[in-house]
């Protein structure tokens, strides 16, 4: 069955090439010699690639080469040898090979990125550290097929516990390492993560799965795809979540007032539609739900505490998108995409003192309209421009007493140029202008040189600088403890998040030897980092002020072979260090004289901590894949995570880690399947997020049928 989606690997690609316009073997050829034909980028984007972060297929697996293309840095179709930052291509082999059961567990096989296990607080994804007391990871952009993530609600970050993808979904993960502000706007401050989801032109048939395990694991898949007429595919999947999370007993007594329960379900529905040679419509519609337990118990009773009791915390995101792609010639592409995204949050809880109370709860919205045109101007050069608008609203009774709904503008253009007037050079510029009705307006540039100095090997140099605009919680909070008395007030005078990032790469790539390497130094500055719960005068209430100024700088590789075609391994490292000082506001509020919370000598030491040790000095991950006989895959997962700090009065000390899977894909009859057999840390009972979160060995049976 061609082009089916359950089909492995590589039979997909084989009828891509088939059925789109610009993908034939001589163009690509030509281009592995180190030129894109003209012709090919208007191919490339009809054959599914979104420009503006959405679809982009394996070329490496059908076109004989370990290094694809990409499109999530500079938003044009790119070698890996001619992008302006480092990127980490995960495919759909190694994200089943991972053993993952949630998105965020995929992203320890990046090298720089840590996460932890959810419990009862919920998970993050960071890039090099620069953690916040928040549950949310707003300096790392995340996207679902041209899709932003982030949510006003959230602290305008990216809610982990409400993946709008099931990952049998997700054809690969393009994962920018670098700034790039200059592409996507505020919140790529660190880098990007492109979830690339698969073509429902690509995706026949049924298929249904069911997992159980220990820890209470249950989930259950449904996923269908077909066509629509003649010119639609559609492609729709339905999936529940749920699990019994950590085991409060695995601490002391004095640590279990604590619960943890989850459930997650998502609805997610894409169809296309190729209307004519050059009209092509994309439209996505989904909805994602999540209950966890949250609030604490007395350890000695058992009884719910008062001011927190134990109770469900419901959040849900639903979203709505269309993109219209047009062909205007073999040199020239236009497209225009609409989103919309509605986040929720409810947790409330009754307090005398106060009456209902709700933190973190409300209702996000996020309208976004984006324009991109892209074109060949000469020979040598290939130019993509856009502009965005972008309306987000945020209403939290709570959050926001008596201030009602917030609403927040944000208007952006931006242009990225590539040149490359040699075969031995490649030159990249781009920069952002942005406008914020909170936080003003900001110039992003960004600048690289890759010289090939043979088709193998490729040195890249390159600078840039991005800003961060806050939350609007951070500009506009009103939070109340009592009728009569603050806990958090908005600081309007925040000045934005600056990033200074120089960085030195390497690329090998050696396709006699099946072998690849990438190699990245870094140096970024960081300057007026934010640290919320500070109050800037004795009796007053929290506030969020710019206090360090930060320097982060290491190197990080992934190496990655196939020594023999069933055998595959992966490897990465990274090594990070933050040195902090503090700003100008920080040393003002240093002065004991302020009567500052964050004058006391204990806070400095743990204000600065949490900024210096937001990152593992030193993280490593290991994914091996191995075909077996019969048919049977095996892999093997292993990381190694040194000491990290996720919150101020937290630490987590070093760990390691090993998941492992063995699956057997069956024909009997007619009836086409697999089962499988995934561990979790197999190798022992670890902390992750805090010490008083233990996370021990997990393991569940998954059987799958294809229809």
């Amino acid at each position: 069955m061609c082009c089916g989606m359950y089909s492995a690997g590589r039979r997909h690609l084989d009828c891509l090439g088939r059925r789109s316009v610009g993908w034939r073997r001589d163009g690509v050829r030509a281009r592995l010699r180190g030129r894109l034909p003209r012709r090919l980028l208007s191919g490339f984007l009809f054959s599914s690639l979104t420009v503006s972060g959405g679809q982009l297929q394996a070329a490496e697996e059908v076109f004989f080469t370990d290094l694809p293309i990409v499109a999530s840095v500079s938003r044009l179709p790119q070698r890996l040898a001619d992008t302006p930052s480092s990127v980490t291509v995960i495919d759909r082999e190694m994200i089943r090979a991972s053993g993952a059961r949630a998105l965020n567990d995929v992203l320890r096989l990046v090298p720089g990125f840590q996460t932890f296990t959810a419990s009862d607080k919920p998970t993050r994804v960071n890039y090099h550290g620069i953690t916040d007391d928040s549950d949310f990871s707003p300096r790392v952009q995340v996207l679902v097929d041209g899709r932003s993530l982030h949510s006003p609600l959230f602290r305008g970050g990216m809610n982990w516990e409400l993946p709008p993808v099931a990952l049998e979904d997700i054809e690969r993960i393009e994962v920018v390492r670098g700034s790039n502000t200059t592409s996507y706007g505020t919140n790529a401050f660190l880098g990007v993560v492109n979830i690339i989801t698969t073509d429902p032109a690509l995706a026949h048939g049924t298929s249904i799965s069911a997992s159980n395990g220990t820890q209470g694991v249950r989930d259950y898949t449904l996923r269908t795809a077909g066509a629509l007429g003649m010119a639609g595919h559609f492609r729709l999947t339905m999936q529940e979540q749920a699990d019994e999370g950590l085991d409060h007993r695995a601490v002391p007594l004095e640590d279990q007032n604590w619960r943890d329960r989850n459930r997650t379900r998502l609805l997610d529905l894409r169809a296309n539609f190729q209307l004519d040679t050059r009209n092509h419509l994309d439209l996505q519609f989904g909805r994602v739900e999540n209950r966890r337990l949250t609030g604490r118990v007395d350890v000695s009773t058992g009884a719910p505490r008062p001011s927190d009791p134990l109770r469900p915390l419901d959040q849900s995101s639903t979203w709505m998108q269309g993109r219209w792609l047009y062909t205007i010639s073999p040199e020239a592409d236009f497209s225009l995409r609409y989103t919309y995204n509605e986040d929720r949050l409810e947790n409330a809880v009754m307090l005398p003192q106060y009456g209902k109370y709700d933190p973190g709860g409300g209702r996000g919205v996020r309208h976004e309209i984006e324009a991109l045109h892209t074109l060949l101007p000469s020979e040598h050069t290939r130019l993509v421009w856009g502009a965005s608008w972008r309306y987000d609203t945020l209403k939290s009774p709570s959050m926001l007493d008596d201030v009602g709904e917030v609403s927040r503008r944000v208007g952006r253009v931006f242009v990225n140029g590539e040149w490359r007037p040699w075969a031995w050079f490649t030159g990249n510029l781009g920069v952002s202008y942005e406008y914020d009705a909170f936080a003003g307006r900001h110039t992003a540039p960004r600048a690289s040189a890759a010289f090939h100095l043979t088709p193998e090997n490729t040195l890249r140099l390159g600078y840039s600088r991005a800003w961060r605009n806050l939350d609007t919680l951070d500009y506009r909070a009103r939070q109340r403890i009592s009728p009569t008395e603050f806990e958090w007030l908005g600081n309007p005078d925040l000045p934005a998040e600056g990033l200074e990032s120089w960085e030195l790469a390497y690329l090998g790539d050696w396709r006699a030897l099946r072998m690849s390497l990438d190699v990245r130094h870094f140096r970024e500055r960081v300057s007026d980092r934010p640290i919320q719960r500070i109050r800037a005068v004795a009796g007053e209430p929290y506030t969020v002020q710019p206090v360090h100024d930060l320097l982060v700088k290491g190197y990080e590789f992934q190496w990655k072979w196939q020594p023999v075609k069933d055998t595959r391994l992966a490897v990465s490292h990274a090594r990070v260090r933050i040195d902090g000082e503090l700003t100008s506001v920080g040393r003002r509020l240093a002065d004991p004289a302020t009567g500052s919370n964050f004058s006391r000598p204990a806070n400095l030491i743990l204000y600065m901590d949490l900024s210096e040790q937001s990152a593992p000095s030193r993280s490593s991950s290991l994914l091996l894949m191995q075909r077996l006989p019969w048919g049977v895959e095996f892999s093997l997962a292993r990381y190694w995570v040194r000491d990290i700090k996720w919150t101020r009065n937290t630490n987590t000390g070093k760990y390691n880690r090993t998941d492992a899977r063995i699956g057997y894909p069956f024909v009997i009859g007619r009836q086409r399947g697999e089962l499988a057999y995934t561990v979790q840390s197999l190798d022992g009972a670890h902390a992750e997020e805090r010490m008083e979160r233990i996370v021990e060995r997990r393991h569940w049976m998954t059987l799958r049928l294809d229809f």
